[in-house]
């Protein structure tokens, strides 16, 4: 697996650098002026996109083209926008021209997401995951229940980057145990997807989280960073709420969750010494050290952790502790341990495991390049924008494209997407940040997958948590995940953090 991964990747990086070789003697060339789009033309190759997503998710269970589907329909809605462009007199030239400058905006990004799939796996085998599942269980008391299983969810989720791993490890376990003390599992759903979220949002770990500044043009950190604003006073909103509900809640029996430490400590070696690789991390993003070398940072030092901390567990992964490391960085690790349900949690697929994610984002910047080459982005904002002239109609024109795609395209990748490459040139032209567009991408577009229940995170969530895809009971206690795009409007009408640019693009 890591030799084909190794050949995959040389290859990938070689063709790349063919591409943009061969392509860079047009890159100088000046574009012309070229004959302004209608609105309908402007829409093709994005009701094309529609049509195909939506094909492909009601009647093919999003495996029209297999695996890759998403990444392919970018690929032929992006030939549907050249014909567009070449029959309203666009060259080719100009088009490469813009496809090379799109992806070469993201060739940090797709660096950091290669980092963070290392980090993932490191972290995996050096235990400083399972020491964040372990401690964070032990919060658990009847009294605060609901309260304790957004943080717990959160906590799990920061460690992960991924809500859907956290519903299905620890997600199932709190579901259980609240049943069991007579506590509705809708509203145990609820708090689970409101910690889960947020911990989706806020973690480096979390595809989201890098895909939403590598569309608006921002680096992770500072994302995350602005992003705190308004997500952190959602999340002590949610608490508040959850923890009215558990004063007025009768709970009966014990919150036994024995079983799932004694498999922890029995399979990795806990301490709160492990808590030194993310603080470190942390600390070194707040003096603003350079996210690459944060990100490397960590990697190395779980990498000393696991092999001298976890050594029993090391070796019982392999033969030579090089080599597991190679895989936790590269390819994939799996620790099975006597629980079921901890075995989803403790595995990672390492940089291989990003592969998918990166050709969305290669396969979005081919399709933004021509749709900003033929001029159809900047047409179809334009008339967005009339709608919506001010910043705060900008803000709300942005949360409202971000939902809709996750009502049409079902799809929370294709709803940070496609509004970020729409938006991006607008939020310049008004002068603000980028990171205003990603923090918004995120506010709107990652945490309301979750509230339709035909996308791919509404059936998954209900699914995994209440047995049945399409129960909608955890919704009303989905605090967290509608009133991030309520807040993110809230800040926007009365221009609380709304940065600037220092320099008008």
């Amino acid at each position: 697996m890591l030799g084909l991964f190794l050949v995959n990747t040389i290859r990938i990086v070689s063709n790349s650098l063919f591409l943009i070789f061969y392509f860079k003697k047009y890159m100088t060339e000046e574009i012309k002026n070229n004959k302004e789009l209608n609105l309908w033309e402007a829409l093709i190759a994005v009701f094309v996109l529609m049509l195909l997503l939506a094909l492909n998710i009601f009647k093919y269970d999003g495996v029209l083209l297999g695996d890759y589907s998403n990444q392919y329909i970018l690929l032929i809605s992006s030939f549907v926008g050249l014909v567009v462009g070449l029959l309203n007199k666009v060259s080719i030239p100009n088009i490469f021209k813009e496809i090379y400058h799109n992806l070469k905006s993201v060739s940090v990004p797709i660096v950091i997401l290669l980092l963070v799939g290392a980090l993932a796996g490191t972290w995996l085998i050096g235990g400083v995951i399972p020491a964040m599942v372990y401690y964070g269980l032990q919060i658990l008391n009847p009294s605060i229940f609901l309260p304790a299983s957004v943080i717990i969810s959160a906590i799990i989720s920061i460690a992960t980057g991924s809500s859907w791993t956290t519903s299905a490890t620890v997600g199932i376990a709190l579901v259980g145990i609240g049943s069991a003390l007579g506590i509705d599992s809708g509203m145990i759903a609820g708090a689970v997807i409101s910690g889960a979220y947020f911990g989706d949002k806020m973690s480096p770990l979390s595809d989201t989280t890098n895909l939403a500044p590598a569309m608006a043009g921002t680096d992770l950190f500072t994302h995350i960073k602005y992003m705190s604003l308004t997500t952190i006073p959602t999340l002590i909103v949610t608490l508040i709420a959850f923890s009215v509900i558990s004063f007025f809640l009768d709970t009966n029996g014990n919150t036994d969750v024995s079983e799932f430490l004694e498999v922890i400590d029995n399979t990795f070696t806990i301490s709160p010494i492990l808590f030194l690789v993310p603080a470190t991390v942390v600390g070194m993003i707040l003096l603003k050290t350079k996210p690459l070398v944060a990100l490397i940072s960590g990697v190395i030092m779980a990498i000393l952790f696991a092999i001298f901390y976890q050594s029993e567990l090391v070796s019982s992964l392999g033969s030579s502790s090089l080599g597991v490391v190679g895989m936790a960085i590269f390819s994939d690790v799996e620790i099975v341990t006597d629980n079921i349900a901890l075995n989803e949690l403790f595995s990672s697929g390492g940089m291989l495991g990003m592969l998918w994610t990166i050709l969305l984002i290669l396969s979005a910047m081919v399709f933004g390049g021509v749709m900003d080459a033929i001029g159809a982005l900047s047409r179809i904002t334009d008339s967005l924008l009339k709608l919506a002239s001010s910043v705060f109609g900008l803000f709300a024109s942005t949360v409202f494209s971000c939902l809709g795609l996750n009502i049409v395209a079902s799809d929370q990748y294709l709803a940070i997407v496609i509004p970020g490459k729409m938006f991006k040139k607008a939020y310049e032209d008004k002068g603000l940040a980028p990171e205003n567009l990603s923090r918004t991408l995120e506010d709107s577009g990652t945490v309301t997958s979750v509230l339709i229940p035909w996308n791919t995170c509404g059936a998954y969530q209900s699914k995994v948590l209440l047995g049945e895809a399409g129960d909608l009971s955890f919704i009303p206690f989905a605090f967290f995940n509608y009133l991030s795009p309520i807040t993110t409007l809230i800040f926007a009408a009365f221009q609380i953090k709304i940065k600037k640019l220092t320099k008008k693009i």
